[in-house]
Formats: C-alpha cells, structure tokens, sequence
C-alpha cells in the first residue's frame, strides 16, 4: 500500500511538472495577445467595418501595418533631413512632455541599447567581507571602481544598486544564462559561477 501512495504521488507530482509550465506559458501567451490586441482594437475595427474578414486576420494584419510602418520611420529617421525633423520635434515637443524621457530611455534600454546591463557578469564583496554576491556590472567608472546591479532572487528583473571600489569586484567569464538560472532558482546551479571565481582569483593567486 505505501509503494502506491509513494508511485501516485511521484506520478502527480511527475505530471504536475510537465503540465504546469506548458500551461504557465500558454496563459502568458493568453494574456500578451489580449493585451495587444486591445490595444490596436480601435484600428482593427477600422479594418473590420471596411472588408469582411476573420477578426484574427484584422488583428495580424493590423500588427503588420504597424511593424511596417515603424520599420519606414525607422528608415526616415536614418536619413539626414528625417533625422533632423525627428530630433526638432523631440527636442521642442515631445520632451515637454511629462515622462517621456524617462519612457524613452526605459525602451532604449530593452530594445535599443548596444550595451545590456546584463552583458558582463560579477561577484562582489558589497559589505567589504568574505561574502560574495552575484551581480552585474552596470558600469566602469576611471578611477576604477564600479556600479553593479544585485538582483534579488528569483526575480533578476528587482534588486539593488551598488558602487563600489574595484577591489571588491570579480569581473567572472560566463554566460550571463547561467547567473540568470541560479537567480531564478534561488542559487542552484552556481557551480560553474564559483569555479570560474576560483579559477580566475584563487588559483592564479600566488602562494603566501
């Protein structure tokens, strides 16, 4: 009898796992197409009342009008005249506008930005003892030091702001993704974080 409570809870708890994050991700796709489609929903009904197709076929190609016309401001802008109209109107118009600074920089940031601040991986001494935490490095300022970013665990996306001296910071050569994964995890799968540490500082160290 305890060997089938043991397989029923195994083969539950089994299938729960399998099921769960397909269902997690299908909500999540759910929630993102309702979202976007409520949002060109005005444009949409546009096309709706103009022919007689699907509503899906108005939502897609609505979003595809969309994608076709910032990929044709995207071109203007490039050209000298399109540039200089766009930054005139930015620069007298729109950045009167409350937070569109702030809104700018945000999806320049996700979107735009040559450098993430997620690109370049570190462990640091932010209390100035022997514990370290995983961070990343946000910027390099000339006299050394740095400013790091220290998620919190498991959501990488909170965290706090740090600046500290060079010293105290291991710049670690691996994959932002598996930083990303132990974060998320609560710290499983750190290893290769501390071995690269240890190979990089520890073991280059010489011998007192």
């Amino acid at each position: 009898m305890e060997k089938f409570k043991i397989f029923l809870r195994t083969s539950v708890l089994g299938g729960t796992v399998v099921v769960l994050p397909v269902a997690i991700m299908v909500l999540v796709f759910k929630w993102i197409y309702y979202f976007v489609t409520d949002l060109i929903q005005p444009l949409t009904n546009v096309v709706l009342h103009r022919s007689q197709i699907p509503e899906i076929s108005a939502d897609i190609f609505v979003v595809v009008i969309i994608v076709m016309g910032c990929f044709l401001i995207g071109v203007v802008v490039k050209t000298r005249l399109g540039g200089a109209l766009y930054h005139h109107i930015e620069n007298r118009i729109l950045k009167i506008a409350p937070g569109y600074s702030l809104i700018k920089e945000t999806v320049v940031q996700i979107l735009g930005s040559k450098t993430s601040p997620f690109s370049s991986v570190a462990l640091a001494r932010v209390y100035g003892n022997d514990t370290l935490v995983s961070a990343f490095i946000t910027d390099r300022h000339p006299d050394g030091s740095y400013t790091l970013f220290v998620p919190t665990a498991p959501n990488p996306t909170s965290g706090n702001v740090f600046h500290l001296k060079g010293e105290y910071v291991y710049p670690i050569k691996v994959p932002v993704e598996i930083v990303m994964k132990s974060i998320i995890s609560c710290g499983a799968g750190s290893t290769k974080l501390i071995e690269a540490y240890k190979k990089q500082y520890i073991a280059s160290s010489p011998p007192p």
